[in-house]
């Protein structure tokens, strides 16, 4: 099994946390992760994506040009990595903020996920990184959702452990909107 993603957003939608949820829950499962975090000049409302590999071999490099699949948060993300996007490949794209006629469909799998409403209808708007990763973990299949769920308290600070209740709910509704 061998899985690479690349998710990209703004500043603040969260793309590192959920990658580093993908890659802690991985770990969790016994296979081998790496997480790379990239931070545009401006961090907060600049653009930010990071790097997960997933893979029960080793993996020879976390460095990802031609991913096999993404998760993308926001307009300027779908523009620079969807034509990287391996044929074939899979990529969940927040269509709260993202107009479904500028994504690929032929060459392509794409899932559009209204993000930000269903996180709305969850109680927090903030969550939408939440649906769109366990919209990615339905559509994949990478890890059990389950193990991504249990993960949460080990990723999410102490501070917002009250949180982590409701990110699970997220992650779920993520997951049956893309049944």
């Amino acid at each position: 099994m061998y899985m690479d993603a690349i998710i990209a957003g703004f500043g603040g939608q969260g793309v590192m946390l959920i990658g580093n949820l993908l890659a802690y829950a991985g770990m969790t499962q016994g296979l081998n992760v790496t997480y790379i975090p990239v931070y545009g000049p401006e961090m907060r409302g600049g653009t930010a994506n990071c790097t997960v590999v997933v893979s029960d071999d080793d993996i020879g490099s976390p460095i990802i040009h031609r991913p096999k699949s993404l998760i993308v948060m926001n307009r300027p993300s779908l523009d620079k990595f969807q034509s990287r996007l391996q044929d074939g490949g899979i990529q969940i794209v927040n269509s709260s903020l993202i107009d479904a006629s500028l994504t690929e469909q032929e060459r392509v799998r794409t899932m559009l996920v209204p993000a930000n409403e269903i996180a709305d209808k969850v109680g927090n708007s903030r969550m939408a990184n939440m649906v769109a990763l366990g919209a990615y973990i339905q559509a994949t299949g990478v890890l059990p959702l389950q193990a991504v769920k249990d993960s949460l308290g080990s990723v999410i600070s102490s501070h917002y452990s009250k949180l982590i209740p409701k990110n699970a709910e997220a992650l779920q509704a993520g997951a049956d909107h893309v049944k």
